[in-house]
C-alpha cells in the first residue's frame, strides 16, 4: 500500500489508532478489529511500556496486527523500530525527537514509506521537514498519563503557529484527546487526532472509535 502523497495522508491521520499489548485490556487483535469496525483510518504498532513485548513474541504480534490492517486497506505504521517496519514492510515509521534523524530513516526503508515526526516545536518541526517527514505528530495537546515523559500539554498552539505560518504539511493531534475535545483539534489546523486508551480502554472500543471519528468528520 502506497499512499505516500499529501491528500492520502491527510486522510489516513483522520482517526489514527496507537496500540500495543500494554494499552489493552482484551487481545490486541480483537482491540483492533474492533477499532477498525468503529472507522478507525491508520493504526501505528506501540509495544511500548510496562510489560511490553520483545523479541519473537513481538514480532509475532506486529504481525498478526499487520494482517488485519491490510485485510481491510488501513496503514500499518511502526513506532520507532526501523528494522520492525523494514522487515514487515509496513507502510512507514513514526519516530519521536530521541529517534534517528528523519533523513537518516529514510535512507533506510526508502521513497515509498510514510514517516511521522513527533514535533514541540517550529524548529523541530523545520527540521522534520527538511528531513523527509510527511507529517507531523503534534502534542500532548491535552495532559495525558499513557506516555510515562510525555512533555507538558500546550494545547493547540503549535498547530495554530504552523498554520499561521504557512506550513501545510499533514499534522495529527495527540495526547489527552477524546470525542469530546477531537473537534478542536481539528478546528485548530490538524488533519486528524491521535489515540491510545480513548479508544483500547473504552467499555466499548468500536463505539469509542466511531464517536471520535464522528467528532472528527464533524469538526
Amino acid at each position: 500500500m502506497n499512499i505516500r502523497n499529501c491528500d492520502s495522508i491527510k486522510v489516513a491521520l483522520k482517526v489514527y489508532f496507537i496500540m500495543g499489548s500494554p494499552n489493552c485490556n482484551d487481545n490486541p487483535a480483537s482491540v483492533l478489529q474492533a477499532a477498525i469496525e468503529g472507522g478507525i483510518t491508520l493504526f501505528q504498532f506501540r509495544e511500548k511500556g510496562t510489560g511490553a513485548l520483545t523479541g519473537n513474541a513481538k514480532v509475532e504480534l506486529a504481525k498478526q496486527l499487520q494482517q488485519l490492517c491490510r485485510q481491510h486497506q488501513i496503514p500499518f505504521i511502526v513506532n520507532d523500530d526501523i528494522n520492525l517496519a523494514i522487515a514487515l514492510n509496513a507502510d512507514g515509521v513514526h519516530i519521536g525527537q530521541e529517534d534517528e534523524p528523519a533523513d537518516e530513516v529514510r535512507k533506510k526503508i526508502g521513497h515509498d514509506k510514510i514517516i511521522g515526526v513527533s514535533v514541540h516545536s517550529y524548529d523541530e518541526a523545520m527540521s522534520a521537514l527538511e528531513g523527509g517527514a510527511d507529517y507531523f505528530g503534534i502534542g500532548p495537546v491535552f495532559p495525558t498519563k499513557t506516555k510515562e515523559d510525555a512533555k507538558p500539554s500546550n494545547g493547540t498552539k503549535l498547530i495554530e503557529e504552523l498554520r499561521d505560518r504557512g506550513i501545510s504539511i499533514p499534522i495529527v493531534g495527540i495526547g489527552g484527546i477524546t470525542a469530546d475535545n477531537a473537534g478542536s483539534v481539528i478546528k485548530a489546523g490538524a488533519d486528524g487526532v491521535s489515540v491510545i486508551t480513548a479508544i483500547s480502554h473504552a467499555p466499548s472500543v468500536t463505539e469509542a472509535a466511531k464517536n471520535l471519528r464522528k467528532s472528527v468528520f464533524e469538526g
